[in-house]
């Protein structure tokens, strides 16, 4: 698996079109971390704090602990991925390495021993998470990668993403939908929903085994295309100063760079707006848990479309504009709303009339439709950096590439939920906060934090992807001089059988 020299090359192979089974395949793998974030993200926070009553300001440092972890050992695993050279291929054994210790540290996470301490909480919850996000890690790396390598042509690597996005999507929505209408309903003894202890395991091992059959199928639903991908042929030893040199050599490309910082910051303001979201919808909005159900219906109309207009509108906008306005349009969707809320806008509707509701399902509609597009969008741009990195180094780094993304995402993310337990704490919100218990003062500092004291992240993540340079007319150069350059190596290899 190792070599010698210094750099690493990979033997090229012709491309192909993909069916659609191989590409909704590599879509279902994306239903894992659906499930995954939606338990993270939306109850985690919620259960350690309200249920289990750790202090707020310890289960935020205990996620940022553990994503920490996970987004150092991203760029290690990557790396680790692009060299591996198996008949499974680089990608495909990883996949199926994680699906095990995920699906069980996973349902422990939500599983701690009753009557624990503050630091016993801590403790519990650090271990397991650690161990969920480096399991994790092993799965959404490499599946990163066998995206950009499954296709390489310009609107194919849309598609295929678009597909990912779309179901990735469709299973956010399923799996909100299951988190507030079925495993937290609300009832006498438990409103909202949320603080109802029972609902945590039974959610856990059921999500854990959805994501490891998600896996599953991903690994075994594309190994056809095994032969076709890329083999390592790996000449330099895997290390920690050949991995920073590879990642240094990914940052001096520009276009990677605005990517990378536009989504820095847009994963801040994602993490926070998660940490939120429960005490947004409940004591903000006065919704019940399966109220917040209506986001999977939301995703049932919203993403279908996203994923027949993707295609379209990134053809028509380009990669850069496909991240740029949807990102505008949601981000205004979500503050409008808010904003008027707490300037107590005369005409807005109070929070037990029906037009709340709609307003909060129309601009979640807006969100079904942009997050799919802002996802498949970023994936294209990092398989075309992919590319444009070959050409200008000789070496192909996805693995690396996706590190990073996936680095930026979880370190920034979970800066984000650190933020959301600190100032949950600086507030002062208290535990077992029933419905309608909380006061004005309360309320109003829940809904500025989730909406307007967010915004300030969106404008700098727009300014980044601005500098991204990577276009049709661009990306088909690279594609051609890539060509030329392996055309002539496999002439020179010829030459020299020939000659000996």
């Amino acid at each position: 698996m190792t070599g010698s020299a210094s750099e690493s090359t990979t033997k090229v192979v012709p491309e192909r079109k993909l069916s659609v089974k191989n590409m909704s395949a590599f879509g279902i793998g994306d239903t894992a971390g659906a499930f995954l974030s939606m338990a993270w993200g939306v109850t985690l926070l919620f259960y350690y704090q309200q249920v289990v009553g750790v202090d707020a300001a310890l289960v935020g440092t205990a996620i940022f602990i553990a994503t920490l972890v996970d987004a150092i050992s991203d760029p290690l695993v990557g790396a680790w991925s692009d060299r591996i050279n198996t008949k499974w291929g680089r990608r495909h054994p990883m996949l199926l390495i994680s699906t095990i210790p995920l699906g069980i540290s996973f349902a422990l996470l939500f599983m701690p021993p009753e009557g624990m301490s503050d630091t016993q909480g801590f403790i519990w919850l650090t271990v397991f998470a650690v161990l969920v996000r480096f399991s994790w890690t092993f799965y959404q790396i490499p599946h990163l990668s066998l995206g950009a390598e499954l296709i390489q042509t310009f609107e194919d690597r849309t598609k295929i993403f678009a597909y990912s996005a779309f179901i990735q999507s469709m299973s956010v929505a399923v799996a909100y939908g299951l988190i507030t209408a079925y495993f937290f309903r609300t009832t006498e003894d438990y409103d909202p929903g949320f603080l109802n202890p029972a609902g945590y395991p039974q959610m856990a091992i059921s999500f854990a085994c959805v994501m490891i059959l998600a896996i599953l199928t991903c690994a075994l639903g594309t190994r056809d295309q095994i032969p076709h991908l890329r083999q390592s042929e790996p000449v330099s030893r895997f290390s920690l100063s050949t991995v920073f040199a590879e990642m240094w050599s990914v940052l001096k490309n520009s276009s990677f760079r605005a990517v990378f910082l536009g989504t820095l910051f847009a994963s801040v303001i994602a993490g926070i707006e998660s940490a939120f979201t429960p005490f947004l919808g409940i004591h903000f909005w006065g919704f019940q848990t399966e109220d917040l159900a209506y986001l999977v219906y939301v995703g049932l109309f919203g993403f279908p479309i996203t994923f027949y207009l993707t295609p379209r509108i990134v053809k028509f906008l380009g990669r850069r504009m496909a991240v740029v306005v949807p990102l505008t349009l949601w981000t205004l969707a979500i503050n409008i709303p808010i904003s008027m809320r707490l300037l107590d806008a005369p005409w807005f509707p109070s929070n037990d009339s029906i037009w709340v509701l709609v307003i909060f399902i129309a601009y979640s509609y807006v969100g079904a439709l942009c997050a799919p597009l802002i996802g498949s969008s970023v994936n294209s741009m990092l398989a075309d950096i992919a590319d444009e990195n070959e050409l200008e180094t000789g070496v192909r780094r996805e693995g690396v590439i996706y590190a990073f993304r996936a680095f930026t995402n979880k370190v920034t993310s979970s800066i984000g939920i650190l933020i959301g337990g600190f100032l949950l704490k600086y507030i002062e919100f208290p535990e077992a906060a029933k419905r309608g218990s909380l006061s004005e003062d309360m309320i109003w500092n829940v809904g500025f934090i989730a909406g307007p004291a967010t915004s300030i992240f969106t404008l700098g993540a727009l300014g980044f992807y601005f500098f991204y340079r990577i276009d049709r007319k661009r990306h088909e150069e690279i594609l051609s001089e890539l060509a030329k350059r392996k055309s002539e190596e496999q002439r020179k290899e010829s030459g020299t059988a020939a000659s000996s």
